[in-house]
């Protein structure tokens, strides 16, 4: 099995369906990320009931994470492979970047994918640190001890630099995402001539709607102070 990912590694065909692959399954990541995300607007205790469920699964939800991890890291390391062949072929850019069989939809997402994600690599250590691992009070619902991290939560988006920082990356996934999920698509051959623009611009509605959905969260929480009556009902 190793050695036969570290052939798909070195094949350009290999590498162009593991980016695909790894693509989708982080978007899938992503979708479920801000479902899970969104129950702050839920009941009393919606967020902290869904965060215990999720950790109480215990080794299976490890192994998901290695699995997400494993995805994250092929992903980052064949896209900045990639990035940095095309820039040794073309050094001036990619203005003048064709696809083959089609159009290529080249744009300022699809040239900044890089720069993009590596920002999202960056915002990812900064999340883990400050909600994996934060340092949260324990609370008490329904008989069950769990971590409070509603209040963690809301705590850190009272920060002014969290919150408009935070904005700012989820800016950045949107662009990385109508990127993304159009790449993922032809990459793994997925994509008919016919149906190229209307893939397009469903991976562009995407992208807005999933940047707004995770920016939404901390600008209503510093502009709110979190007592706002969908977070504290």
């Amino acid at each position: 099995m190793t050695s036969s990912l570290f052939d798909a590694l070195k094949s350009q065909v290999g590498r162009k369906i593991l980016t695909g692959a790894t693509g989708l399954g982080l978007i899938v990541f992503i979708v479920v990320h801000l479902a899970g995300n969104l129950t702050l607007f839920g009941g009393a205790e919606a967020f902290n009931r869904y965060t215990f469920n999720l950790e109480s699964l215990g080794w299976i939800l490890y192994i998901l994470e290695g699995f997400l991890a494993l995805a994250f890291i092929l992903h980052a390391a064949i896209g900045i492979s990639i990035w940095r062949k095309r820039r040794k072929r073309k050094p001036v850019g990619y203005k003048n970047f064709q696809s083959k069989g089609g159009p290529s939809h080249i744009n300022w997402s699809s040239r900044s994918a890089i720069f993009t994600g590596i920002v999202l690599l960056i915002f990812l250590v900064i999340h883990l640190e400050n909600f994996k691992f934060g340092d949260t009070q324990t609370i008490i619902v329904d008989g069950q001890q769990m971590r409070d991290l509603k209040t963690l939560v809301i705590d850190t988006f009272q920060n002014p630099w969290y919150a408009f920082g935070y904005t700012f990356v989820m800016i950045a996934l949107g662009f990385h995402l109508a990127d993304g999920f159009w790449s993922a698509v032809t990459s793994l051959g997925m994509k008919r001539r016919r149906f190229s623009d209307i893939f397009y611009v469903v991976s562009i509605i995407f992208a807005i709607l999933m940047a707004i959905g995770f920016l939404f969260i901390p600008l209503y929480i510093y502009l709110t102070g979190g007592h706002g009556t969908l977070i504290s009902y």
